[in-house]
């Protein structure tokens, strides 16, 4: 049997709810591989990111050109980046993969409120990684400092000017009844879809949505097709969500299971 291949680039969450372990139970609940490149060790627990560690940019570097000498890669994903050198550095091993599908979720702040972005991280963000994306996938708090804009339909015409092929901007920290996910594409706002707003707050439900998407997208699927089945995908894995620790709750990825 073979799988296509998802390469992340991903930090390390060792209360297992985000980062590259959210990465590789969604890839792989998608009859997917994931190749893993972790970007920054963290201190953390299920209520917030206490500490990032960047890893050596060299050494990210390094890693996935072994990995590109040995597996087809059919998309790539990418999370939390810990510093602007690291970015940079993901922007130039992208180039070499050649081309494939990109999966950017701009992790700017812990679900608890930790920053994990500052000015120049976010700058090269938008200069670097923005132009190599296929899709971007902030929620609506990251949208606005990526786009320097309030206005999400700006945020999402703005991001795409950046060099975005598309952009899907997450409603779920905003006040409304729904949650209103929007996508923004070619022919400017291409759909918005609506969930049901579950209970609680989820640790990891970004990386799961992208790492779907990227999933997804690497089995040959449309990149709408794609969209909307891993926001299903997600809002079921949210649906099941379990409370590991004393924070938030952790997306259950193999829902079906107990189904």
């Amino acid at each position: 049997m073979t799988r296509p291949i998802v390469l992340c680039f991903s930090g390390h969450d060792p209360s297992g709810g985000a980062g590259v372990q959210a990465d590789i139970e969604t890839i792989v609940s998608h009859r997917c591989h994931a190749a893993s490149i972790i970007t920054g060790l963290t201190e953390q627990d299920s209520r917030n990111v206490k500490k990032v560690l960047p890893q050596r940019p060299q050494d990210v570097v390094n890693q996935a050109q072994t990995l590109l000498e040995d597996f087809q890669v059919a998309a790539i994903k990418i999370g939390l980046l810990g510093s602007a050198e690291i970015a940079v550095a993901v922007a130039d091993v992208i180039r070499q993969a050649g081309k494939v599908p990109v999966v950017l979720d701009p992790v700017l702040a812990a679900g608890g409120g930790t920053d994990l972005a500052g000015t120049e991280l976010i700058a090269a963000i938008v200069e670097h990684l923005l132009p190599l994306s296929t899709l971007a996938t902030p929620n609506s708090i990251e949208a606005r400092r990526l786009a320097g804009v309030d206005d999400l339909a700006a945020c999402g015409a703005r991001l795409r000017q950046f060099g975005a092929e598309h952009v899907l901007i997450t409603g779920t920290h905003e006040n409304s009844a729904l949650v209103h996910n929007r996508l923004f594409g070619p022919e400017s706002l291409d759909e918005t879809f609506n969930w049901e707003r579950l209970p609680y707050h989820y640790h990891g439900s970004g990386c799961t949505l992208a790492s779907a998407v990227a999933a997804l997208l690497a089995q040959g699927l449309d990149l709408f097709s794609a969209v909307n089945e891993a926001q299903e995908f997600t809002w079921q894995s949210l649906q099941a969500a379990y409370r590991p620790g004393q924070g938030q709750h952790n997306p259950e990825r193999w829902f079906w299971l107990d189904s």
